[in-house]
């Protein structure tokens, strides 16, 4: 129940929230077959993120959505199957980032910004394209300098039987 995390990452993140004047906004989220504590990460990881760059004058505000889209992929022999997928934008109204960037913010250990302007270790990014990679999805963001950013994450609703890989 992806809801439910939102919700549960949201509360994890008061002392936060508070202390930035910020928001986090959960709208409805779909259930889909994943780890729990994975999507969790992935929801920490992301909304953490956008909390962090904040613009200095502004408290920030992330909104997570999502919704049940379908995909009609080609198969090797040309059949055409259905999969289910679950797409779920976080959008904040933070410093954003040149789009030229969107690749390599994914990379491990690979920072924008100084330790001195930011904290972290540049691994929270890495860490969310290994888990959507993982359940067998996909992670791209969205951005410009000064514009926030938008991160979109698609998941299939429903793993194959041999289940989420390691």
């Amino acid at each position: 129940d992806l809801q439910e995390i939102g919700w549960e990452v949201s509360g994890d993140l008061e002392a936060r929230l508070q202390q930035s004047g910020g928001e986090v906004v959960i709208g409805d989220l779909p259930e889909i077959d994943a780890d729990p504590a994975q999507m969790r990460r992935l929801f920490q990881n992301l909304i953490g993120n956008a909390l962090k760059f904040q613009k200095p004058d502004l408290p920030p505000i992330v909104e997570v959505s999502g919704h049940i889209l379908s995909e009609a992929p080609s198969s090797p022999n040309g059949e055409l199957g259905v999969r289910l997928q679950c797409e779920i934008v976080f959008q904040d109204n933070g410093i954003g980032f040149e789009q030229t960037y969107v690749d390599r913010i994914f990379e491990l250990f690979q920072r924008l910004h100084g330790r001195e302007e930011y904290e972290g270790t540049g691994m929270g990014l890495a860490i969310c394209r290994k888990i959507v990679e993982r359940h067998g999805g996909t992670i791209t963001a969205q951005s410009s300098p000064g514009k926030g950013a938008r991160f979109i994450v698609r998941l299939p609703v429903h793993q194959s039987p041999a289940g989420v890989t390691e």
